[in-house]
């Protein structure tokens, strides 16, 4: 692969660029030194951005697995291609987090992402968080699950037991979206994102122009970018939303919009 990056960059956000040098670095070390990689977890962003990269070099072959079918975070292993890469491990644990004792407090993902990261681990050894009523299942690398196992004993104030599962164990939780429907006068980011989380265009402009704001995990800085069915939006601070539908004009002329906001 050419050492001169800039015909990669210019498909990339340039705050991506640390991350496309990364995975330049490992797609070529495959290559020429014949090395199997395992990342850390990935978001849909990054492992699209490493397939691209890796699409470069046709010595090299990757594999994204999140521990279960359909996960969002995945790790890859990028290997020479001549490599049998079906049965090699993932290296993926999952962590059964129990609720515990310290009154009644309904737990979230944030919660139990909070503090996990509370005891120094990077966000890239954590995959997928699935909570349930009783506590939740968090993919985590393998190589980080026995310390977790070992310090994770409390969660936003509650006391609580862990253990350590195999993949076959894990307990998938279903994806909670709260529904709305209104119309807008285009599908213009701000327009939609003002709607979604109750704020004025005016005010949702600024966090988006500074850099807060991800379309399909890629960050998003013009306010104008016209949302289309499928996409996913997150706001630092406010949480994300999917375009789930986009149902006509009405006969003002406004756009029908269905979303669904991640709960």
């Amino acid at each position: 692969m050419n050492r001169d990056n800039n015909a990669i960059y210019e498909h990339f956000h340039p705050e991506e660029r640390t991350y496309v040098d990364r995975a330049i670095e490992w797609v070529e070390r495959s290559a020429q030194h014949h090395e199997l990689r395992r990342t850390d977890f990935l978001d849909p962003r990054q492992a699209s951005i490493l397939s691209s990269v890796a699409g470069r070099e046709p010595g090299v072959q990757i594999r994204l697995d999140g521990g279960y079918e359909g996960a969002e975070r995945c790790r890859a292993l990028i290997a020479p291609e001549y490599r049998y890469l079906d049965d090699e491990p993932a290296g993926i644990t999952v962590l059964a987090v129990h609720g515990g004792t310290g009154g009644h407090l309904e737990l979230d993902h944030g919660d139990y992402m909070g503090a996990i990261l509370g005891l120094g681990i990077k966000r890239g050894v954590i995959g997928d968080i699935h909570v349930h009523e009783e506590g939740c299942h968090c993919l985590v690398a393998e190589e980080i699950a026995d310390f977790l196992n070992i310090h994770l004993r409390q969660v936003h104030r509650i006391n609580v037991l862990t253990e350590l599962l195999p993949l076959d164990q894990l307990k998938a939780a279903d994806v909670k979206l709260e529904e709305m429907q209104f119309t807008v006068a285009s599908l213009r980011l701000d327009g939609v994102a003002s709607d979604v989380y109750r704020i004025s265009r005016s005010k949702i402009i600024d966090p988006i122009r500074a850099g807060k704001c991800r379309v399909n995990w890629k960050t998003e800085e013009n306010p104008s970018k016209t949302l289309k069915e499928g996409d996913i939006v997150s706001m630092k601070g406010l949480g994300r939303f999917k375009v789930l539908e986009i149902d006509g004009v009405t006969k003002k002329g406004r756009i029908r919009v269905k979303v669904g906001k991640f709960v």
